[in-house]
Protein backbone atom coordinates (compact mmCIF):
# COMPACT_ATOMS: atom_id res chain seq x y z
CA UNK A 1 0.00 0.00 0.00
CA UNK A 2 2.94 2.31 0.59
CA UNK A 3 3.90 2.02 -3.08
CA UNK A 4 0.37 2.97 -4.12
CA UNK A 5 0.28 5.93 -1.74
CA UNK A 6 3.66 7.15 -3.04
CA UNK A 7 2.63 6.76 -6.71
CA UNK A 8 -0.54 8.70 -6.05
CA UNK A 9 1.45 11.42 -4.27
CA UNK A 10 3.81 11.73 -7.25
CA UNK A 11 0.72 12.37 -9.39
CA UNK A 12 -0.52 14.98 -6.90
CA UNK A 13 -3.35 12.76 -5.68
CA UNK A 14 -4.30 12.07 -2.07
CA UNK A 15 -6.96 9.53 -1.16
CA UNK A 16 -7.68 10.31 2.50
CA UNK A 17 -9.50 7.01 3.09
CA UNK A 18 -6.76 4.79 1.63
CA UNK A 19 -6.26 1.92 4.09
CA UNK A 20 -6.23 -1.83 4.57
CA UNK A 21 -9.73 -3.26 5.01
CA UNK A 22 -9.29 -4.84 8.44
CA UNK A 23 -12.25 -7.21 8.02
CA UNK A 24 -10.48 -8.96 5.14
CA UNK A 25 -7.36 -9.44 7.27
CA UNK A 26 -9.24 -10.79 10.30
CA UNK A 27 -10.91 -13.66 8.41
CA UNK A 28 -9.97 -17.30 9.01
CA UNK A 29 -8.29 -17.25 5.60
CA UNK A 30 -6.93 -13.68 5.30
CA UNK A 31 -7.31 -12.05 1.92
CA UNK A 32 -6.28 -8.42 2.50
CA UNK A 33 -8.03 -5.83 0.39
CA UNK A 34 -7.19 -2.15 0.08
CA UNK A 35 -10.00 0.29 0.74
CA UNK A 36 -9.62 3.17 -1.72
CA UNK A 37 -12.50 5.12 -0.20
CA UNK A 38 -14.36 8.07 -1.60
CA UNK A 39 -12.93 11.12 -3.31
CA UNK A 40 -14.08 14.39 -4.83
CA UNK A 41 -14.90 14.80 -8.51
CA UNK A 42 -11.69 16.81 -8.93
CA UNK A 43 -9.57 14.03 -7.41
CA UNK A 44 -11.33 11.43 -9.58
CA UNK A 45 -10.51 13.51 -12.67
CA UNK A 46 -6.83 13.76 -11.62
CA UNK A 47 -6.77 10.01 -10.99
CA UNK A 48 -8.23 9.31 -14.44
CA UNK A 49 -5.70 11.66 -16.05
CA UNK A 50 -2.82 10.03 -14.16
CA UNK A 51 -3.91 6.58 -15.29
CA UNK A 52 -4.13 7.81 -18.86
CA UNK A 53 -6.47 5.00 -19.85
CA UNK A 54 -3.66 2.43 -19.79
CA UNK A 55 -4.02 -0.66 -17.62
CA UNK A 56 -1.11 -2.94 -16.70
CA UNK A 57 -0.92 -6.10 -18.82
CA UNK A 58 -1.58 -8.28 -15.77
CA UNK A 59 -4.83 -6.52 -14.85
CA UNK A 60 -8.14 -7.33 -16.53
CA UNK A 61 -9.57 -4.55 -18.68
CA UNK A 62 -12.29 -2.44 -17.12
CA UNK A 63 -14.66 -3.57 -19.87
CA UNK A 64 -14.28 -7.24 -18.91
CA UNK A 65 -11.45 -7.93 -21.32
CA UNK A 66 -13.20 -7.02 -24.55
CA UNK A 67 -10.97 -6.14 -27.47
CA UNK A 68 -10.40 -2.45 -28.04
Amino acid sequence: MTELRMALARAGITLPSLRIDLVTVARDAPCPLIELGRCSVAVAARLAAALGGAAPDSAPAADGGAAR
